[in-house]
């Protein structure tokens, strides 16, 4: 999800008051901080609708572990020690069997139907057979797959009937802000991620923030701190009995007030809007390239949640053309490719967000659709199965402006496939590579030790 992050929100980072406080420093120098990390727990619980929320989680797949860790301590607290059994549907996203393992679980996966959501007779199977030692259940709403869950509430009642507790996975929590709260038909703790929905940096290696909140009765097993006590902060979302999951009781405290910034300025009305828009725009995208690609998974009223998966394996079987070329050949287009071959291989993943216009949705629509138009003259015969755009992309200024030029396409079909791509022609660096070699067989850039001798 990679949302717009507008200046104002970016701005109070560069302020020394928030990005060069030491995590422990004493609270009297730190009041307002404290002030601004509370409110803004309180928002995501208000938001979230659950009884409390803890911002220590790094990241989203932290969030996951500290979720899981509030779960086991909750059986534990209970003389539920045998409750070690988590089922994770297919569609999950793989941080999720990782979690479950780490926190000391066993891993049960539950099938996905034909439309990608929870097949719900297998999960009542597997609950039924895991019932006494049942201690989780890990769910994504919306799905990996971009469809929403029709039977969540009949879900959660599944494993609640048979003693276990529902992890939701709010890593999609972008389509349903100001519209769903999860704390109201079932989970009993979900992370969310506050550099996706919302508006911290996403990618990079940098810092993120996985808040969990967690329904009244595992209040008490939110992440704790062994500094928290010394330092006042004891209460709220510091545990006095669970073990931290973050080097810093607040984590990543320093960027907290992008999101508080966000979701200040934006209000209530604002947030929901956002996810209406989110919605639209990827059944906007879906309903355009509908008529080109087939759309993978949809819900009972043909309409997806927050992204659509474009399916491009048919198109392999009739031009070999396939999910890499479409992704190589859209950089000549100016577009950096949706998310690639997950969670179904093959496939393309698109997830607008709200933060796009319509005319950048255009523009993009109209790069797939004529992709796909070079895919069927590579189907008619009319261009190489080999020598073809899609396959010999990206499109380096170096190439096209070389002397020779053996191609059996034009130099202008290569570099400037609509006539608006001229106007904003974005070149890329690197033409193409053999990508999987290169995973393989790495080469060490470094000076030889000679090269430090003198």
């Amino acid at each position: 999800t990679m949302k717009l992050n507008a200046t104002t929100e970016m701005i109070p980072v560069t302020w020394p008051e928030f990005n060069s406080l030491h995590p422990f420093a004493p609270t009297d120098q730190v009041k307002g901080s404290l002030g601004m990390i509370r409110e803004l727990e309180g928002m995501l619980a208000e938001i979230t609708g659950f009884a409390a929320v803890s911002v220590q989680p790094n990241s989203g797949a932290a969030g996951e572990y500290a979720g899981l860790l509030a779960i086991r301590d909750y059986h534990l607290s209970r003389g539920d020690k045998h409750r070690k059994v988590c089922l994770i549907p297919a569609s999950a996203h793989g941080t999720n069997p990782a979690s479950a393992v780490m926190a000391g679980m066993s891993v049960v996966v539950v099938k996905s139907d034909e439309q990608g959501n929870v097949d719900i007779a297998d999960l009542r199977l597997k609950a039924d057979e895991h019932k006494n030692d049942l201690a989780a259940l890990m769910i994504t709403y919306p799905s990996t797959h971009g469809v929403f869950e029709e039977g969540i509430k009949d879900i959660c009642q599944i494993i609640h009937d048979r003693g276990g507790q529902v992890y939701m996975d709010g890593a999609n929590f972008n389509a349903l802000v100001g519209l769903s709260r999860p704390g109201d038909f079932g989970p009993d703790v979900c992370h969310l991620n506050l550099h996706k929905t919302f508006c911290i940096p996403h990618g990079g290696g940098g810092p993120g923030v996985g808040p969990i909140g967690v329904r009244e009765h595992l209040k008490a097993f939110l992440p704790g701190h062994r500094m928290s006590e010394g330092m006042g902060l004891r209460g709220g979302s510091m545990s006095a009995s669970a073990s931290a999951v973050s080097a810093a009781p607040f984590g990543s405290a320093s960027i907290l007030p992008i999101s508080w910034s966000y979701i200040t300025m934006m209000g209530r009305d604002g947030l929901k809007a956002a996810t209406q828009f989110a919605i639209l725009n990827a059944n906007y995208i879906a309903q355009r390239l509908a008529p080109h690609y087939p759309i993978l998974y949809k819900g009972k009223t043909g309409r997806v949640a927050h992204e659509c998966i474009i399916d491009l394996r048919p198109l392999k079987a009739t031009s070999g053309v396939d999910v890499e070329d479409v992704a190589k050949r859209l950089m000549d287009y100016g577009f950096h490719a949706p998310t690639m071959s997950w969670p179904v291989a093959g496939t393309l993943m698109i997830e607008p967000t709200e933060s796009e216009s319509k005319a950048e949705l255009d523009r993009f629509c109209d790069a797939m659709i004529a992709i796909r138009e070079e895919i069927r003259e590579i189907e008619s015969g009319k261009a190489d199965k080999e020598d073809n755009v899609l396959k010999r992309a990206p499109h380096t200024v170096s190439a096209i402006s070389s002397d020779a030029w053996n191609r059996a396409y034009s130099r202008e079909k290569a570099a400037f496939p609509l006539p608006w791509v001229k106007e904003r022609k974005f070149w890329p660096a690197v033409a193409r590579i053999n990508n999987a070699y290169g995973d393989r067989n790495f080469v060490c850039s470094c000076l030889p030790i000679e090269a430090y001798s003198n």
